[in-house]
């Protein structure tokens, strides 16, 4: 007896010792067939982002199958309710189980065995993102295997948060929305930080059934499946009851809402410059992005069909850029060529530049505020210019040459300066101008230049910041960088002060805003630049082809959403800085002699009051025409004797206008003496 107990025993041991065998063979296969899985890419493609200063999304690109999934926020920076809630109803024990949960496959076997149909599933959340990476069915048992061979292996390599990251990036949500913040923007329009309890249930409801929960075309459907959530959230004690039946009378969103669309004319740049990038983050504002853009569209509307228009806004203190609207509407078919960025488009700046003109011949002693400079019929060889009213105005201070935007004065100082001289400022400035013929000539002064929005924009934040600014920036991870000196700060304020001068719109403050407005030849452009002391905004109006808009001017047409955009920058204007201590602040009668009046480099000083010719002006170069030369005069005392070539022509002429015979083709000297004995002179040549 007691053998044949022995002999039970001992095959018992036997038995047990071979399971355990078995056991540990099958377990030994198991992780050999677990580790020799083939894991699909873990690394998703996501799309295209552009950030704001805050990291705000402004723009985003699908990927290239045309799905909307964007860079997933790590699990910490989600909402933790929702996370809460999502493993409570997919996955309760997904941070104890290592990939497949026996408990949930067990019960999910027999109620389907005892039912003849599925009612639960026993899917974990690991096994679930093992699917979404394969795309792989859910019904069948190769699949089922599949995943939870994928699911096994994914645990072995990747720790919790790394899956549930998956999970979020990877998760449908309807149409063509695959990850949490695709979903929580288009369905809430934010970021997945902060969702109610309604937002998070709905959320967590929607992979299952993507297509059929859409609550835009289904809303029922999608209102039970969030109850669904809401109740088990309640019995498993995540939401209060109170909190759960709130929730479930919350409004299902009606609609997706469309992603933004900030910047896209910047966003489009910076893609087509480094196709790698998956994130640009720039130094602008959203919300200012969006008012700058619905202002823009609103004052292209009001200028007429086919206006375009453009707007940057900028700190010139710290050269960041912190809005750009390239066109009224990116990619309207309304005949405005929205797909145009005239943000960086060459175009002629008009008499925005006269104010560089202006302080350089400060610098240079040519000329103070208060300088008289006479406006009136000039010629430079075979160059006539002209004031845009076509009238002449005699003797006028240099500040109100400028105010007015005269031409004639601001060509003369350009030719005492020398043209090259003025390209040379604006390359320090940090602007990349155009010449058309490659040699600057006089009228680069009037706008005969290529410019850009941009190039203006940073032209006048050296003029703000005292001559020297930073350079303009959008890379938000780029450092402050100063850009050379282009003029004196004592020449920078008097410009400033000039300008605050000018009468502003109807119905806009006077005295705040130091701004220049501009139209080019054949009325093609209408500008308005313009800033305080802390910010510099320019606006660019016209059409994109570059037909001329008749009657279109800078100070009716761009001004007034120059200083309707500061309205929507700020609710105050910031001031303008005092002048610097050697600023010379004194009336005409008070300037040193040569600051008197304006007289070209290389005049002789005449005694004060003497005669001046006006027409022609020194070195001009005119037909010989009819054989009569007429001389206009200005100062002086009347009678005048005229003399050319050191003959007497005539003399006791009592008019300012003057009519002698032709000297002849060639060089001649003309000089006008008036009764003191004052003279005046000039050469010319008849051709």
């Amino acid at each position: 007896m007691a053998w044949r107990r022995s002999r039970g025993w001992s095959a018992i041991l036997v038995a047990l010792a071979g399971a355990l065998f078995a056991g540990a063979l099958a377990r030994d296969g198991v992780d050999a067939w677990v580790a020799a899985t083939d894991l699909p890419p873990v690394l998703a493609e996501t799309g295209v982002e552009l950030r704001d200063r805050d990291g705000a999304l402004m723009r985003a690109y699908p990927v290239a199958d045309g799905l909307m999934r964007l860079q997933p926020p790590p699990p910490a920076a989600v909402d933790g309710r929702y996370l809460a809630m999502l493993q409570a109803y997919e996955d309760k024990r997904f941070a104890r189980h290592a990939g497949v949960d026996p408990l949930a496959m067990g019960r999910a076997v027999v109620q389907a065995l005892w039912h003849r149909r599925a009612v639960s599933g026993g899917s974990t959340l690991t096994m679930q993102v093992a699917r979404l990476l394969e795309d792989g069915g859910t019904g069948r048992w190769a699949g089922k295997l599949r995943q939870i061979r994928v699911a096994l292996a994914l645990e072995r390599r990747l720790d919790k948060p790394a899956i549930l990251s998956l999970y979020l990036t990877h998760a449908p949500y309807g149409g063509t929305l695959e990850g949490i913040r695709a979903a929580t923007l288009a369905w809430f329009g934010k970021e997945p930080a902060r969702l109610t309890p309604a937002e998070a249930a709905l959320l967590v409801a929607l992979p299952q059934s993507p297509e059929a929960r859409r609550p835009d075309r289904h809303a029922e459907a999608a209102r039970a499946a969030r109850a669904r959530v809401l109740e088990r959230m309640r019995r498993a004690g995540v939401l209060s009851a109170e909190a759960a039946e709130s929730a479930a009378r919350e409004p299902l969103p009606r609609a997706m809402r469309p992603f933004p669309m900030l910047a896209p004319h910047l966003a489009d740049r910076l893609r087509a410059a480094d196709p790698l990038a998956r994130r640009h983050d720039v130094t602008l504002s959203a919300g200012l992005q969006a008012r700058m853009q619905a202002l823009v569209a609103e004052a292209a509307r009001r200028a007429g069909p086919q206006i375009s228009a453009a707007l940057m806004v900028a700190d010139h203190r710290s050269g960041e850029i912190l809005a750009t609207v390239g066109s009224p509407g990116y990619g309207a078919g309304d005949g405005r060529q929205g797909f145009v960025d005239m943000t960086v488009a060459l175009r002629s700046p008009g008499s925005t530049l006269k104010p560089l003109v202006y302080g350089l011949a400060f610098d240079q002693g040519l000329a103070h505020p208060e300088t008289l400079i006479h406006d009136g019929p000039v010629m430079f060889g075979r160059y006539a210019p002209r004031n845009f009213d076509g009238q002449f105005r005699g003797d006028v201070s240099v500040r109100q040459a400028l105010q007015l935007s005269l031409n004639i004065p601001v060509v003369r100082l350009t030719r005492d300066l020398g043209p090259a001289r003025v390209m040379a400022a604006l390359r320090r400035a940090g602007t990349d101008p155009q010449l058309p013929g490659g040699v600057p000539g006089l009228a680069i002064a009037l706008g005969g230049v290529g410019v850009t929005l941009r190039d203006l924009v940073q032209l006048y934040t050296a003029l703000a910041e005292g001559g020297a600014g930073p350079v303009l920036r959008l890379e938000a991870t780029a450092a402050r960088q100063m850009g050379d000196r282009v003029i004196s700060d004592t020449a920078a304020w008097q410009i400033g002060d000039i300008l605050r001068g000018l009468s502003p719109p109807h119905g806009a403050p006077a005295g705040v805003l130091a701004y220049k407005t501009g139209t080019s030849y054949g009325h093609r452009d209408a500008w308005a630049v313009g800033y305080d002391g802390a910010h510099v905004i320019g606006v660019w109006m016209g059409r994109a082809d570059g037909t001329p808009v008749p009657g279109a001017f800078g100070g009716d047409l761009a001004a007034p959403v120059l200083f309707e955009a500061f309205g929507l920058l700020k609710p105050d204007f910031a001031p303008l800085p005092p002048p610097p201590p050697a600023t010379l602040i004194v009336g005409a009668s008070d300037l040193p002699q040569p600051l008197r009046r304006y007289r070209p480099r290389g005049a002789v000083l005449r005694p004060a009051g003497g005669p001046e010719v006006t027409f022609p002006p020194d070195g001009a170069r005119l037909a010989a025409g009819d054989g009569r030369l007429t001389l206009k005069l200005h100062g002086g005392a009347a009678p005048f004797t005229v003399m050319a070539n050191g003959r007497p022509v005539g003399g006791a002429f009592h008019g300012r206008e003057i009519d002698i015979p032709s000297p002849g083709r060639g060089f001649s000297t003309l000089v006008v003496v008036d009764r003191a004995g004052r003279a005046a002179r000039v050469s010319v040549e008849l051709e």
